[in-house]
């Protein structure tokens, strides 16, 4: 039988989150609507989600002695990794000791690692990906190349949001694109992975719920990425059946390999009604934001309720809806957010602006949500909303 005692008592439930960023801060808020204790993590001082937990820690968490030390501090009954940049081995290690973390400190370890889920997904599940190459070396990475030929995409095997991601179009492009790869990757300069393109209609985020209930689906997301990193997402994606058949297949095969509770973003090419694997993050997804205003429960409440043990017995959506992420590019800590009671003015729009205390470079720093009779006509609405936001750069 689940239970949750009250905060700060010796049947209370204390979550740690290893990353505190957009996506942690919504899955902080809501464990904290289900009187969970929320300690929260990151490499830098007042993260999105440190801004609204109990307490918080800041240090690399790549450092596997520091991570060991604050978890055996805090004793959390959750741990929930939300970002790559984390000593995985150290929590395999620690959940041998007893320790629980979301999904599974192997889910963890696979995923975190682009190397990991993939040799998983194609050799061990028989999952039909594109032709890839790991690279260790400059001549591996060259040899890697001509295996699998011009085009192909170049990825840092620990990394997110599109750091260290390039195409090769020509030879010339190849340099810049090694040199990318070992300065964009999460732990440093390291192996890469070498793809070859994938010709596909349209790419898609199935999330995927795995709790007490079983395995619970989302409306496919489709989404559109610049260099990697998400810009538009809408829900649901249109698709045939067959192809939404075998989505969920390949979802569930890989999801019951990694094991746990929570919530994975599980990331999938479409081709008519061919479907081709390509990544699955064990926490919420950043294209999945669409979700706070197309469902009655979004992709953090469910992750919440799954880790916690609860059921997710259903997921109503509400209609189609689109979110827009707000990117800002600049040098600053100071940035205002301006004109918002006209990105406001129509119904059925939404903002969340993330509390990121700084840009250095560019930034996702927020997002829009609309909701409207059509996807055609919430992602035109979500843009408008954009068009209408100034953004002032201090």
């Amino acid at each position: 039988m689940a239970k949750i005692g009250s905060v700060f008592t010796p049947v209370g439930r204390k979550a740690l989150l290893l990353g505190s960023g957009e996506l942690g801060k919504e899955v902080a808020i809501e464990l904290q609507r289900l009187g969970v204790e929320v300690v929260a993590c990151d490499k830098y001082a007042n993260a999105p989600a440190m801004q609204i937990a109990h307490r918080s820690y800041v240090f690399n968490m790549l450092d596997g002695e520091e991570l060991r030390r604050v978890i055996e501090q805090e004793k959390p009954d959750h741990i929930i990794p939300e970002i790559e940049a984390i000593a995985t081995p150290v929590l395999v290690e620690l959940e041998k000791e007893g320790y629980h973390v979301t999904p599974t400190a192997t889910a963890a370890l696979l995923t975190m690692n682009r190397e990991g889920i993939r040799r998983l997904a194609a050799e061990k599940l028989g999952i039909k990906t594109s032709r890839y190459r790991f690279a260790a070396t400059r001549e591996e990475f060259d040899e890697a190349i001509r295996e699998i030929g011009i085009p192909c995409v170049v990825k840092p095997i620990m990394s997110s949001s599109g750091h260290g991601q390039s195409t090769i179009k020509s030879v010339d492009a190849i340099d810049a694109a090694w040199e990318e790869a070992q300065e964009g990757g999460r732990a440093g300069a390291g192996k890469v992975i070498v793809e070859g393109f994938v010709d596909f209609d349209y790419e898609i985020t199935l999330l995927t719920v795995r709790s007490v209930a079983g395995t619970t689906y989302c409306q496919p997301v489709g989404h559109i990425q610049v260099n990697g990193d998400y810009r538009y997402s809408w829900q649901p994606q249109p698709m045939t059946d067959a192809a939404l058949s075998e989505a969920q297949r390949i979802a569930k095969l890989v999801t019951d390999a990694l094991g746990g509770y929570g919530i994975f973003g599980v990331e999938l090419f479409v081709k008519g009604d061919e479907v081709i694997f390509s990544e699955v993050s064990p926490r919420p997804h950043d294209t999945g934001m669409v979700t706070m205003i197309s469902q009655d429960m979004s992709e953090f409440a469910l992750h919440a309720r799954a880790l916690l043990g609860l059921p997710v017995p259903a997921i109503e959506f509400y209609g189609p809806s689109a979110s827009r992420a707000v990117v800002v590019e600049g040098d600053t800590d100071c940035i205002e957010f301006d004109n918002l009671e006209d990105v406001l003015s129509e119904p059925g729009v939404q903002i969340r602006i993330f509390g990121k205390p700084e840009v250095r470079g560019h930034r996702r720093m927020g997002v829009i949500l609309a909701k409207d009779e059509t996807v055609e006509a919430a992602r035109e609405k979500a843009e408008r909303a954009y068009n209408k936001l100034k953004i002032n750069v201090l």
